[in-house]
Order: C-alpha cells, then structure tokens, then sequence
C-alpha cells in the first residue's frame, strides 16, 4: 500500500523480528496503522518510525516493555529528564555490582589456578602468617552431618544474593578442634562464606591475623581424615599449639567440577 509498511518490510529495514512486531501489537505498545480486514495483514506508516526507534532505544537503555508503554503515553522534556535520570541511577548500580561479580569472578579463576598449580603436590604442610578476612557463617545443626553442612552452605547463598552482601564466590565450614582430636572429621559446625568486611551485619565473624598452619585435600570430602592426621602430627613434630577450630576453604569444589576426586580444600588452624 502506499506510503505504508508491510510488516516484512518493516522487520527487515529496522531488523527486528516480525514475532516482536506483532508481540508489541498484542500488549498495546505499538499498533500497526492499519489492519488489513480481508487478511488481518498489519502496515505500519512512515510517521511510526520514530515512535518505534524510540521504543528500541528505551528498550537498549534498559526500560522494560511496561515502563516504555507508562512513559510514551505521555513524554514531554521535562518527563523525559526525570525518567532518564532515574534510570541513571540504575545504571550506576547494575555497573557497581557487575563490577564487584567480576572482582569475585577473578578471585575464582585465581583458586582454581592456584588449584591445578598445587593438586599435585597438595600433601605439604606449612605455616604461613594470615591477614584479616570476614566470612558469613551459618551454624550447622546437630548432628552436623554432610547433608546439613550442605544445606547450611545454600541458606548462606540464599541469604547473600537476597541481601546483596559482598561475598566472594567460595565456600568453607569451621569444624570444632574437639571433633577432630575424636576423629569427626567432617562434622562441621559452621559453614560460612569470605566476604568483604562489611559493618553491622549479623553472621558476619572476623578472622584475625596471625599465625596458621595448613595442608590441602585433594579428593571427596569422606577421606579428608587423613589430611587432618598430616596437620595434626607435624604440629605435634614442631611443638606447635593448635588454638582454634579448623578453617576449610574450598579451592575446588562442585561450582568447578563434576568430579569429587578432583575437590581441593585447604585446612587451616591458628597456632602458636
């Protein structure tokens, strides 16, 4: 038809889909000019277009569809200005907390690297003097078994994601000195995530700086005994005193692998 669109044409010339035309049609966003009654095909006219490059960029800035329909309903200058504003706002926001995911996805691939650097030697054990870090705990009900350390471990995720907290994308459990001179070594009774400190924030529990020993496990968490047995007789061959509870963080887990034969966890206890 003269001076009108078919949506074919209309599809191919903005390079848009013609499932997203008719879409936009059906919730009321943009309505072809005139329907065809015979066939119900759809044209669209020239003066649409700007409407329509509108729409594709409010959509590019990140408006939802519901949010470009309210503001082209009516849209003056000054609208326009404390819409775009707004949206600012959110943009600063989305870059803050990409920038904080990429900051802990480049945490993640230095653990891993870190993982496959030492997976072949991870029978050391050394002391090493540690700085400050913050980890987010959740306590592991009785009898601290494999499933409820688990489940404690997902409660702690859930949490974070829901309150935005700055963690880092690792996980750990504090397993009690006591259980472990008992040889119950996988009953943990805290499992907790590092995070960034962060002020005020219930759960959240500072580890000091200071003297630690540690090991790595490599292999399903079941068999980690035998790590603990490593660490506790070269404490004993160097006089050393053991005064915490077992830190274990793991390097290599399920959010990196399918195997449980390739899980790495580093053991660490404060000493002195």
């Amino acid at each position: 038809m003269k001076n009108l669109f078919s949506i074919g044409e209309l599809s191919k010339q903005q390079n848009i889909s013609r499932q997203t035309l008719i879409f936009y049609d059906k919730i009321g966003l943009f309505p072809p000019a005139y329907v065809d009654p015979e066939n119900g095909y759809r044209y669209y006219s020239s003066s649409q277009l700007d409407y329509l490059d509108t729409i594709c960029i409010m959509k590019k800035i990140g408006f939802s569809l519901n949010e470009i329909k309210t503001y082209m309903e009516n849209y003056t200058i000054d609208h326009s200005i404390v819409t775009l504003r707004k949206q600012l706002t959110i943009i600063e926001q989305q870059i803050q907390e990409l920038q904080m995911i990429r900051n802990r996805v480049e945490h993640r691939c230095r653990q891993l690297e870190h993982a496959v650097a030492i997976r072949n030697s991870s029978d050391i054990v050394a002391l090493e003097n540690v700085k400050n870090q913050y980890i987010l705990i959740q306590e592991v009900p009785s009898p601290h078994t494999l499933e409820s350390v688990s489940i404690a471990t997902k409660e702690c995720f859930v949490r974070s994601f829901r309150e935005q907290l700055p963690i880092f994308f690792q996980s750990g459990a504090i397993v009690p000195y006591e259980h472990i001179l008992n040889g119950r070594y996988t009953e943990a009774a805290f499992a907790f995530l590092p995070i960034e400190k962060i002020d005020h924030v219930p759960g959240v529990v500072k580890l000091p700086a200071g003297k630690s020993v540690f090991t790595y496990h490599t292999g399903t968490y079941i068999s980690i005994g035998k790590a603990y047995e490593r660490i506790l007789e070269y404490c004993r061959n160097k006089h050393l005193h053991i005064i915490s509870d077992s830190y274990e963080f793991a390097i290599n887990d399920y959010l990196s692998t399918g195997d449980e034969d390739e899980y790495i966890t580093k053991i660490m206890f404060y000493v002195e």
